[in-house]
């Protein structure tokens, strides 16, 4: 897997201030706890839609594993490590051109987090080295111990969705989770890459990777 990574800046933090509002329901009728941090509120699950917000079907792949690097733009979505069992835990994995169709895939009011808005998090949470412990869920009951850092002191149970790449699931089940922004990355042109943010077992980072558009990640989403 080639992909650009850096941990986001750190600062420093005296207080969080956590809540937790209204659960929110995409297209599909599935719900989603929400949790605020700071000034930002948060799906505090992975998305499940397999429609965009208008009701038009996000395509999959017949197999799941089926390579689609050679497409220009695809825009599918796939149950976590291509089993539809592993929904209502972990969610489904979105390329990065149907995560940010212009159909969109976050319920109104709601969308895909910007590379930004993941650095606000990561900084308000004390810095990219620490954030990750601070959103994970806690326990070994789906990361693999030792789980390290993980407090999940604001809620949003970040859990180890795995990744898809060209046309094979990664990672799934309790080793790492990869979460999508809609910016693009600059540093890599030729494939198209953009930013997302990773979680492991090992450490508490929130890490700041670039990846190709083509990869399946988890998505997130934030109010507007």
């Amino acid at each position: 897997m080639s992909h650009y990574c850096r941990p986001d800046a750190i600062s420093d933090v005296v207080t969080l201030s956590v809540s937790t509002p209204v659960p929110v329901m995409d297209i599909d009728a599935n719900t989603y706890n929400t949790v605020g941090i700071g000034s930002q509120l948060w799906m505090a699950e992975n998305l499940k839609t397999t429609k965009y917000r208008n009701g038009d079907l996000i395509g999959t792949t017949d197999p799941a594993t089926l390579d689609i690097d050679a497409e220009t733009t695809p825009e599918y979505q796939w149950a976590a490590n291509g089993n539809e069992s592993n929904v209502t835990v972990y969610g489904r994995l979105y390329t990065w051109y149907a995560a940010n169709d212009s159909r969109d895939v976050c319920p109104t009011g709601w969308h895909v987090p910007s590379d930004e808005d993941w650095t606000t998090l990561a900084t308000y949470l004390g810095g990219g080295d620490v954030a990750g412990g601070k959103l994970k869920e806690t326990g070994t009951t789906h990361w693999v111990s030792p789980n390290l850092g993980a407090t999940n002191e604001t809620g949003f149970t970040a859990l180890p969705g795995g990744i898809r790449q060209d046309n094979i699931f990664i990672y799934f089940g309790d080793i790492a989770g990869f979460w999508w922004s809609s910016t693009t990355a600059t540093e890599i042109t030729t494939p198209p890459y953009a930013y997302y943010r990773s979680m492991g077992y090992s450490n508490s980072g929130l890490t700041k990777n670039a990846g190709t558009k083509h990869y399946g990640l988890s998505v997130r989403c934030i109010k507007d």
